[in-house]
């Protein structure tokens, strides 16, 4: 009973020991970032029922066949190879709508509270904060795409928002962008509207593998774009790190292509494993870690940049581009992409380090033992911890990257 109450007692101090020092350095965004932690999976804008989180990871999880949590290290080399059989993949190609929706109502108030806004990775110089390289691989899309005032883009799977955002005060562009999970709609439109950037920003809910005005293909429950038709309706379109979650590229990249104008310009960042680099599909130590990354990241299967460039060719596109954007990830003046989930001891950087996430962990654990936060949170986080590591062993090993760049043109 003495430890319970020591324990209850400690984290009543360092709750409030954490807004006083939030407020007196960071003023109320560090505050309201520290209450987004403390609220995770219980918003305003929830969609998903508190009493409904633990059943929706399982849901989640029996996708995976239960092995969120584990990772190369942790489980998953002892059976390495079962989720890449073609009858695992299937079962989370036919259920993708369920396995992204899920993913993201579960994670994205962790994603907000220990990453930002902007849910990506990218290639980082020394010298250059975490931020700072986020936005310059979004302004890398921008000048690629010749994104200006009277552009009109479409964002191809945009989360909250964020690159949005930033591409659209940096270009001047008009961005619509669409996601499949109605909280990131709710969370995102509201997010255009207080930054300012209601006019240029816009999020629809929807399915990028059947986008308004499709043909052939069935809606998920709850989506209905009424009388809308996108065809032919953007000059270009971007996707960062989003269509990794599409159980079929070809189709994904069809209906992009379908609403852009004749000549209009696609670019994106991909997930893959890199065979020529360090990707061993017959060493299940490699196969663990790719499957690893896949559990913790909704993902059917990772993809090869081959795979990539031939999807995109097989939907109408002429691939003009194609690289590793962190091919020089350990160069000497290169930070690892990597290197932000180690995290720096510092009060921007640290729930992103193993300890921070640590720290978050035990911190939702008890927050759920004493009834605050949902049942099933602590699952959740004990997922992203172990997806976390796999992540950056997968960048050591230089056997996959978050970051295949990618520019097409429609034919």
């Amino acid at each position: 009973m003495m430890e319970t109450t020591q324990v209850v007692g400690a984290i009543v101090v360092v709750v409030v020991s954490a807004v006083v020092v939030a407020k007196m350095l960071g003023g109320e965004s560090k505050t309201r970032e520290f209450k987004t932690g403390v609220s995770m999976l219980q918003t305003s804008e929830s969609v998903l029922e508190r009493e409904k989180v633990a059943s929706s990871m399982a849901e989640y999880s029996a996708l995976f066949g239960g092995k969120t949590g584990q990772a190369s290290t942790s489980g998953l080399l002892a059976t390495a190879g079962e989720l890449t059989q073609d009858e695992s993949v299937a079962k989370r190609q036919e259920g993708y709508r369920t396995m992204v929706n899920n993913f993201y109502d579960l994670v994205t108030d962790f994603y907000e509270y220990g990453w930002c806004q902007s849910f990506h990775f990218a290639p980082r110089w020394r010298g250059e904060t975490f931020l700072e390289s986020i936005k310059r691989a979004e302004y890398h899309l921008c000048s690629r795409l010749g994104m200006k005032p009277g552009v009109r883009a479409l964002d191809v799977g945009c989360g909250v928002g964020g690159p949005m955002r930033n591409m659209a005060v940096f270009s001047g562009a008009t961005i619509e962008g669409i996601t499949i999970n109605e909280y990131q709609v709710r969370v995102g439109n509201k997010y255009h509207e207080e930054v300012g950037v209601g006019e240029l920003c816009h999020t629809t809910r929807g399915d990028f593998q059947n986008l308004p005005g499709f043909q052939n293909g069935t809606l998920w429950e709850g989506i209905d774009y009424g009388d809308e038709d996108w065809t032919g309706k953007f000059d270009v379109a971007y996707e960062i790190e989003a269509t990794c979650h599409s159980p079929d590229k070809t189709r994904c990249y069809s209906e992009v292509a379908r609403c852009l104008k004749r000549g209009g310009l696609f670019a994106g960042y991909e997930w893959v494993v890199l065979p020529e680099r360090g990707y061993d599909p017959n060493d299940p130590e490699c196969v663990a870690i790719k499957e690893g990354i896949e559990v913790g990241n909704g993902l059917p299967t990772l993809a090869t940049p081959e795979k990539v460039k031939e999807a995109l060719e097989n939907a109408g596109f002429q691939v003009l581009e194609a690289y590793d954007a962190n091919a020089g990830v350990h160069d000497e003046s290169q930070i690892p992409w990597y290197d932000t989930l180690n995290g720096k001891m510092s009060l921007s950087g640290f729930r992103m380090t193993r300890i921070g996430r640590v720290c978050t962990h035990a911190m939702v654990t008890m927050l759920e033992k004493l009834r605050i936060a949902p049942k099933g949170t602590t699952h959740v986080s004990a997922m992203l911890n172990a997806t976390a590591l796999d992540l950056c062993v997968g960048g050591k090993k230089e056997m996959f990257t978050p970051s295949y760049f990618f520019l097409a043109k429609k034919l």
